[in-house]
Protein backbone atom coordinates (compact mmCIF):
# COMPACT_ATOMS: atom_id res chain seq x y z
CA UNK A 1 0.00 0.00 0.00
CA UNK A 2 1.84 3.34 -0.97
CA UNK A 3 0.73 5.82 1.63
CA UNK A 4 -0.04 9.88 0.73
CA UNK A 5 1.97 12.48 2.15
CA UNK A 6 -0.89 13.48 4.44
CA UNK A 7 -0.81 9.89 5.36
CA UNK A 8 2.89 10.45 6.77
CA UNK A 9 1.49 14.04 8.36
CA UNK A 10 -1.29 11.97 10.35
CA UNK A 11 1.11 9.19 11.13
CA UNK A 12 3.75 11.95 12.62
CA UNK A 13 1.08 13.81 14.61
CA UNK A 14 0.21 10.42 16.12
CA UNK A 15 3.64 9.57 17.13
CA UNK A 16 3.69 10.95 20.49
CA UNK A 17 -0.06 10.71 21.85
CA UNK A 18 -3.67 9.53 20.60
CA UNK A 19 -5.25 12.00 18.97
CA UNK A 20 -8.83 12.61 17.65
CA UNK A 21 -9.34 13.68 13.95
CA UNK A 22 -10.09 17.10 14.64
CA UNK A 23 -7.38 17.18 17.70
CA UNK A 24 -4.80 16.12 14.53
CA UNK A 25 -6.32 19.02 12.27
CA UNK A 26 -5.25 21.84 15.41
CA UNK A 27 -1.93 20.46 15.82
CA UNK A 28 -1.55 20.69 11.68
CA UNK A 29 -3.17 24.13 12.06
CA UNK A 30 -0.36 24.98 14.55
CA UNK A 31 2.74 23.49 12.54
CA UNK A 32 2.96 21.61 9.59
CA UNK A 33 0.75 23.82 7.81
CA UNK A 34 3.42 26.99 6.84
CA UNK A 35 5.03 24.42 4.80
CA UNK A 36 2.29 21.40 4.33
CA UNK A 37 -0.98 21.90 5.01
CA UNK A 38 -3.98 19.43 5.72
CA UNK A 39 -7.65 19.89 5.72
CA UNK A 40 -10.34 18.15 7.20
CA UNK A 41 -11.46 15.97 4.15
CA UNK A 42 -8.03 14.92 3.66
CA UNK A 43 -7.54 13.87 7.32
CA UNK A 44 -10.71 11.78 8.11
CA UNK A 45 -9.96 9.50 4.76
CA UNK A 46 -6.41 9.29 5.90
CA UNK A 47 -7.44 7.85 9.16
CA UNK A 48 -9.85 5.34 7.69
CA UNK A 49 -7.07 3.95 5.24
CA UNK A 50 -4.62 3.71 7.79
CA UNK A 51 -6.76 1.71 10.06
CA UNK A 52 -7.69 -0.33 7.49
CA UNK A 53 -3.61 -1.14 7.23
CA UNK A 54 -3.44 -1.54 10.87
CA UNK A 55 -1.09 1.61 11.12
CA UNK A 56 -3.52 3.26 13.63
CA UNK A 57 -5.96 1.73 15.99
CA UNK A 58 -9.40 3.77 16.43
CA UNK A 59 -11.02 3.94 20.02
CA UNK A 60 -14.30 5.77 20.70
CA UNK A 61 -13.91 8.33 22.90
CA UNK A 62 -16.96 10.75 24.89
CA UNK A 63 -16.28 14.21 25.63
CA UNK A 64 -19.50 15.23 27.11
CA UNK A 65 -22.35 14.75 24.47
CA UNK A 66 -19.47 15.06 22.01
CA UNK A 67 -18.39 11.73 20.66
CA UNK A 68 -15.28 11.13 18.83
CA UNK A 69 -12.47 8.72 17.83
CA UNK A 70 -9.26 8.51 18.95
CA UNK A 71 -6.65 7.49 17.45
CA UNK A 72 -3.50 6.28 18.46
CA UNK A 73 0.16 5.08 16.42
CA UNK A 74 0.38 1.19 16.11
CA UNK A 75 3.68 -0.45 16.07
CA UNK A 76 3.55 -1.26 12.55
CA UNK A 77 2.71 2.62 11.99
CA UNK A 78 5.26 3.63 14.17
CA UNK A 79 7.49 1.32 12.36
CA UNK A 80 6.26 2.80 8.60
CA UNK A 81 6.80 6.38 9.68
CA UNK A 82 10.06 5.55 11.05
CA UNK A 83 10.48 3.82 6.99
CA UNK A 84 9.30 7.36 5.67
CA UNK A 85 11.20 9.37 7.57
CA UNK A 86 14.40 7.43 6.73
CA UNK A 87 13.86 7.88 3.20
CA UNK A 88 15.17 10.60 0.86
CA UNK A 89 12.22 13.59 0.49
CA UNK A 90 10.46 13.38 -3.14
CA UNK A 91 9.16 16.74 -3.18
CA UNK A 92 10.66 20.25 -2.99
CA UNK A 93 7.47 21.85 -4.39
CA UNK A 94 6.20 25.19 -3.67
CA UNK A 95 3.06 26.71 -4.71
CA UNK A 96 2.89 30.49 -4.90
CA UNK A 97 -0.45 32.16 -6.99
CA UNK A 98 1.28 35.22 -6.20
CA UNK A 99 4.48 34.80 -8.15
CA UNK A 100 2.69 33.04 -10.80
CA UNK A 101 0.54 36.08 -11.65
CA UNK A 102 3.55 38.12 -11.40
CA UNK A 103 5.08 35.88 -13.49
CA UNK A 104 2.37 36.49 -16.35
CA UNK A 105 1.99 40.24 -15.28
CA UNK A 106 3.08 41.73 -18.66
CA UNK A 107 -0.84 40.97 -19.68
CA UNK A 108 -2.20 43.50 -17.02
CA UNK A 109 -2.09 46.40 -15.61
CA UNK A 110 1.64 47.48 -13.98
CA UNK A 111 -0.45 48.09 -10.94
CA UNK A 112 -1.56 44.48 -10.79
CA UNK A 113 2.26 43.41 -10.47
CA UNK A 114 2.95 46.09 -7.58
CA UNK A 115 -0.20 44.95 -5.59
CA UNK A 116 0.91 41.06 -6.28
CA UNK A 117 3.95 41.79 -4.92
CA UNK A 118 2.56 44.00 -1.87
CA UNK A 119 0.24 41.30 -1.04
CA UNK A 120 3.26 38.63 -0.78
CA UNK A 121 4.57 41.46 1.11
CA UNK A 122 1.64 41.36 3.72
CA UNK A 123 1.23 37.75 3.37
CA UNK A 124 4.65 36.90 5.06
CA UNK A 125 4.72 39.92 7.33
CA UNK A 126 1.43 38.22 9.04
CA UNK A 127 3.22 34.74 8.60
CA UNK A 128 6.43 35.83 10.89
CA UNK A 129 3.74 37.19 13.37
CA UNK A 130 2.37 34.28 13.41
CA UNK A 131 5.65 31.88 13.84
CA UNK A 132 7.05 33.92 16.51
CA UNK A 133 3.92 33.81 18.51
CA UNK A 134 4.42 30.04 18.57
CA UNK A 135 8.44 30.49 18.71
CA UNK A 136 8.69 30.01 22.52
CA UNK A 137 6.77 26.88 22.53
CA UNK A 138 8.99 25.24 19.67
CA UNK A 139 11.88 26.96 21.37
CA UNK A 140 11.60 25.28 24.68
CA UNK A 141 10.76 21.69 23.24
CA UNK A 142 12.81 18.71 24.52
CA UNK A 143 12.49 17.68 20.46
CA UNK A 144 14.67 20.32 18.49
CA UNK A 145 13.48 19.79 15.00
CA UNK A 146 10.22 21.59 15.06
CA UNK A 147 12.08 24.77 16.46
CA UNK A 148 14.85 23.88 13.44
CA UNK A 149 12.05 24.03 11.29
CA UNK A 150 10.21 26.96 12.62
CA UNK A 151 13.18 29.12 11.99
CA UNK A 152 13.02 27.92 8.37
CA UNK A 153 9.83 29.73 8.32
CA UNK A 154 11.15 32.88 9.55
CA UNK A 155 14.18 33.03 7.87
CA UNK A 156 12.26 32.58 4.43
CA UNK A 157 9.67 34.76 5.20
CA UNK A 158 12.28 37.50 6.03
CA UNK A 159 13.99 36.69 2.90
CA UNK A 160 11.26 37.42 0.98
CA UNK A 161 9.82 40.24 2.49
CA UNK A 162 13.21 41.92 1.57
CA UNK A 163 13.01 40.66 -1.98
CA UNK A 164 9.43 42.17 -1.93
CA UNK A 165 10.67 45.13 -1.09
CA UNK A 166 13.50 44.95 -3.38
CA UNK A 167 11.01 44.18 -6.32
CA UNK A 168 9.11 46.84 -5.13
CA UNK A 169 11.35 49.99 -5.50
CA UNK A 170 12.47 47.82 -9.14
CA UNK A 171 8.77 48.66 -10.37
CA UNK A 172 9.01 52.13 -8.96
CA UNK A 173 11.76 52.71 -10.91
CA UNK A 174 10.35 51.24 -14.19
CA UNK A 175 7.52 52.98 -13.67
CA UNK A 176 9.23 56.27 -13.38
CA UNK A 177 11.43 55.65 -16.19
CA UNK A 178 8.41 54.50 -18.56
CA UNK A 179 6.23 57.76 -17.25
CA UNK A 180 9.90 59.82 -18.44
Amino acid sequence: MELSTTAYVVLGMLREQPRSGYEIKQAVDNSTRFFWAASYGQIYPELKQLAAAGLVKGEPHSQGERKSTVYRLTAAGRKELRRWLEREPKTFEMRDEGLLKLFFSVAASPESAAQSIATKRRYHENKIEQLRAIEPLAKSSADPYPYIVLRHGIELSEWTIGWCERAERELGRESRRRAA
